[in-house]
């Protein structure tokens, strides 16, 4: 154990001499490793960032709830002619699934009618997305409001003149009046506005961003507008599992209740889709898996540079100090104590090129959050990464020049000047 310390002792600083004496040659040639680490790890964390928010802006839809729809999210073949003469999904869907589903916990239905211009006074906010929801709607998608509230039960079943704004749309609107109570104008009809819908987050996907909605109750939708189902932007029925119901068993449910509402024959294809959230999440695995593999490419050839100029880092310290090599070895050092000199020497070099590129990575992930407002990180496994590849370098590149050191003969390697 005393020989092994005094072996890495000795290792360190002879590597440390290295830099010192020959300082743009070292530099150059840990260079490649610096730049190798820091395209790899920065992809990695770069990707790990990304998937991070995206992943979690998804979960924020649920992993348990079905989207009944006109389009597959899947689907990536050329049926879309197919799917484009589907109608969408209609409210009598939504109350057949509702009346008739014994594995659902909670239905909602909603369909995106187009852009309207919303006015109060001199003011109008225009191309405001226009929302017509069912009473599930809020509770579904986990809604919360910057202020007031969702729809009564009344007012939803009357199809009252009540409206709710997303939070961009009410800021353009009212400034710095309270919008609460206030009246506005909706292709020619009034509205209360009773509720404000929480600003979205920073989420580099967000899909529950309602800043630039408007929402009212289906109801009064279908006064507003035709609600044909070829005649609207888009119609989903929304349907969560209830507890220990998988979704596998809710889909087969809700096939059995579409197909008899539609009243579609046995030999006849479904008119309609069922989503759920692992269909993006595999899409999400195959295009961050592309990334990566990107990353790796990038950075290795980089790193074969490295590796290269940190080779011939050991193949001079090897020449330089044949004469040392020989006298240790005169003196009784076995060959394995030359190998580890050499290999634990190439090891901590490739380890100062590799903790400089995590120092780069660091410094550029901090500051991209503050330029571009995304949080991205270097978390510690993409360190042990880093720190682990710059070892594996470190043995590849040191391995044969400390072989070359460690079979010398003692007698002809102190001859040598």
């Amino acid at each position: 154990m005393k020989t092994l310390n005094k072996i890495i002792l000795e290792s360190i600083g002879q590597a440390l001499q290295q830099l010192r004496g020959n300082r743009l040659r070292s530099f150059l040639s840990l260079l490649g490793i610096s730049i190798g680490i820091f395209c790899i790890i920065g992809v990695l964390s770069a990707v790990d960032s990304l998937e991070d928010n995206v992943r979690g802006s998804l979960e924020k839809l649920g992993n348990n709830i079905v989207y009944v729809k006109k389009w597959p999210w899947a689907d990536a073949s050329d049926n879309w002619w197919n799917y484009m003469k589907r109608p969408n999904p209609d409210h009598g869907d939504y109350e057949a699934v509702t009346e008739k589903s014994r594995y659902a916990s909670l239905t909602a239905y909603h369909v995106v009618i187009g852009f309207k211009t919303l006015k109060f006074n001199s003011n109008s906010v225009e191309r405001t997305i226009l929302i017509g929801a069912s009473e599930g709607f809020a509770e579904m998608f986990k809604i919360e409001f910057a202020q007031g509230r969702y729809f009564s039960p009344a007012e939803y079943h009357y199809g009252a003149n009540k409206i709710i704004l997303g939070y961009k749309v009410a800021e353009g609107l009212f400034g710095p009046i309270d919008p609460l109570g206030r009246s506005v104008k909706l292709s020619g009809r009034t509205y209360e506005v009773i509720g404000i819908i929480e600003q979205a987050g920073d989420d580099l996907i967000n899909p529950l961003d309602f800043d630039d909605c408007i929402v009212v109750s289906y109801p009064n939708a279908r006064s507003l507008a035709n609600l044909k189902a070829n005649q609207i932007f888009d119609a989903t029925v929304t349907v969560k599992a209830s507890d220990n119901v998988g979704l596998d068993e809710l889909k087969d449910e809700l096939t059995g209740i579409l197909r008899a509402h539609h009243r579609l024959k046995p030999k006849q294809e479904e008119d309609f889709s069922l989503n759920e959230m692992s269909m993006i999440a595999s899409f999400m695995d195959s295009f961050f898996g592309l990334l990566n593999i990107l990353g790796w490419l990038i950075g290795g050839f980089s790193m074969v540079v490295g590796g290269v100029s940190v080779a011939n880092i050991m193949f001079v310290s090897v020449k330089e100090r044949t004469n040392i090599i020989g006298i240790k070895k005169a003196l009784g050092a076995r060959r394995y104590m030359i190998l580890l000199e050499f290999l634990i020497e190439s090891i901590i070099l490739c380890l100062i090129g590799g903790l400089m590129g995590l120092l780069f990575v660091f410094l550029i992930t901090k500051i991209l959050t503050v330029v571009i407002g995304f949080d991205i990180y270097l978390d510690l496994g993409n360190i042990m990464v880093g720190i682990g590849f710059s070892v594996f370098i470190g043995v590849v590149a040191g391995f044969i020049p400390a072989m070359q050191a460690a079979r010398m003969d003692p007698v002809e390697a102190m001859r040598q000047q």
